[in-house]
């Protein structure tokens, strides 16, 4: 099973991958494609520039295509995390055909969050105010693509158990007949505030009703 963790800056995804492949080690072989972007950003010490976009996505797809085969696949961001930086940073949207070609490769995608505190991490970080654009421009390409996710909320291993019940559901759809679009795939039913949703989620992990009107 090959797992995606996408997601705007410091929202976990690191951390994330980590924590799953610890869990899931205990269900199977399990390892971690690490993102090329903060390799990138460590060597050189500093944040790409527009014209290397491509080679950076083109370098994450191979990193994930050369992975050993596992039972489980963690890959810390794929090639479409770069085409969404590339288009919000630069005006270019060439990447998005070659990112949404390797983004099938996986079987289910996470979308981390933005209920976590922002905190600098590494020449990268753009700060707080880019994270709600990279989260609304996410989830923009992967509804008008189809490619169900699930957005993942939550702190410490509350996080990660929101990951792997994500990843339960999944492994149970063929048996549920595949449905058209997926259970796990949460949106909410007036629109798609990152907020609203996050408000629901903790309704919900405390054990109260969902707010209805």
């Amino acid at each position: 099973m090959k797992i995606a963790i996408l997601g705007a800056e410091c929202t976990g995804k690191t951390q994330l991958a980590h924590t799953l492949v610890q869990a899931l080690s205990t269900q199977g072989s399990a390892s971690m494609v690490p993102e090329v972007l903060r390799e990138w950003c460590a060597q050189h010490a500093r944040t790409p520039q527009a014209h290397e976009q491509r080679a950076i996505a083109q370098a994450q797809a191979v990193h994930i295509q050369s992975a050993a085969p596992v039972d489980f696949l963690i890959a810390d961001t794929s090639a479409l995390m770069t085409a969404v930086y590339s288009d919000l940073l630069f005006h270019d949207a060439s990447l998005y055909s070659f990112a949404l070609e390797q983004h099938r490769c996986f079987d289910l995608t996470l979308l981390t969050g933005l209920d976590l505190a922002w905190e600098p991490d590494g020449v990268q970080r753009d700060g707080p105010h880019s994270q709600a654009p990279v989260d609304a421009r996410l989830r923009q390409v992967l509804d008008a693509h189809a490619i169900p996710y699930a957005v993942v909320y939550g702190t410490g291993s509350e996080r990660t158990q929101c990951a792997l019940q994500a990843i339960d559901q999944h492994l149970q759809m063929p048996r549920q007949g595949s449905p058209t679009e997926s259970a796990w795939q949460w949106n909410c039913e007036k629109c798609s505030d990152a907020v609203c949703e996050h408000r629901l989620f903790s309704r919900l992990v405390q054990g109260q009703p969902a707010a209805t009107s």
